[in-house]
């Protein structure tokens, strides 16, 4: 679904999707988690594009949470409350399906659905003026377990609970503190830094780039529910590849590799 609040933009082999609602503080309508849905799924399609970079306009904020100002044409109804939980649902399941590398860009505020963004996203990088929370107690919101799960896989369940109890704004040292981001840098450097993280990433072997990131998700599922047999296939397919013979030639070579992701 086309809308001016999202961006999609490819330079080369990185693609940018950018929440515009910079008067919101990049607030999310239903038409923006659709729009951004459609905008994922077309990256997964290029074979062009290795890796993802989420970030928001404006430079006050990643994105602060729902659009609460459409609440009323968005959420007033049982009915559009489903709508609106389907729209959220395909967009995230987008992100975490995604088997290219995604980078969060944070400058700003990152609350609330915006955190639960930037959690789904692999890699975290943020500003010294960062600020993060999820408000939900404050709202009287309740939160999913996989939620909680994702947010328990990155900073343990001590700091989860600190960050729902208190619902209290944390700043860019705290949340590095707690393995909420993974580098924070000024806020001059930060497109630099996250270009070049994309970059590097994105000049490796695919293939074993997107093994790495299956493997991880298997890893945090319980024992039982992991899929060993696909584990195995993956790792197989990563050694069988011509990515393997090239990365061994230039090596030898004492060239950059080559990688096309077969």
């Amino acid at each position: 679904m086309p809308t001016d609040k999202m961006i999609s933009r490819k330079d080369g082999t990185i693609g940018w999707m950018i929440f515009n609602n910079p008067e919101r503080h990049n607030a999310v309508s239903l038409e923006m988690w659709q729009a951004a849905a459609d905008i994922l799924e077309d990256f997964e399609r290029d074979p062009e594009i290795r890796v993802v970079i989420l970030t928001g306009a404006g430079g006050r904020a990643f994105v602060s949470g729902a659009d609460i100002s459409k609440f009323e044409s968005e959420r007033a109804s049982q009915e559009a409350v489903e709508a609106y939980n389907r729209g959220t649902e395909r967009a995230h399941r987008a992100l975490e399906g995604l088997s290219k590398p995604t980078l969060a860009m944070i400058r700003g505020y990152c609350i609330g659905g915006g955190l639960a963004l930037a959690i789904s996203c692999d890699i975290r990088i943020c500003t010294e003026a960062s600020r993060f929370a999820i408000p939900a107690a404050k709202l009287g919101l309740g939160y999913k377990l996989g939620g909680i799960q994702k947010l328990m896989s990155l900073v343990g369940p001590s700091f989860a609970k600190e960050i729902f109890f208190t619902a209290r704004q944390f700043d860019a040292a705290e949340a590095s503190s707690m393995g909420l981001v993974n580098r924070v840098v000024p806020d001059g450097e930060l497109e630099a830094k996250v270009k070049e993280y994309a970059e590097t990433i994105a000049g490796n072997a695919p293939m074993t780039v997107a093994s790495v990131k299956r493997l991880v998700g298997e890893a945090l599922k319980n024992p039982e529910d992991r899929d060993l047999a696909m584990c195995e296939r993956i790792v197989a397919e990563c050694f069988a590849s011509q990515d393997y013979i090239e990365g061994r030639r230039a090596f030898m070579e004492k060239r950059k590799p080559a990688f096309v992701g077969r």
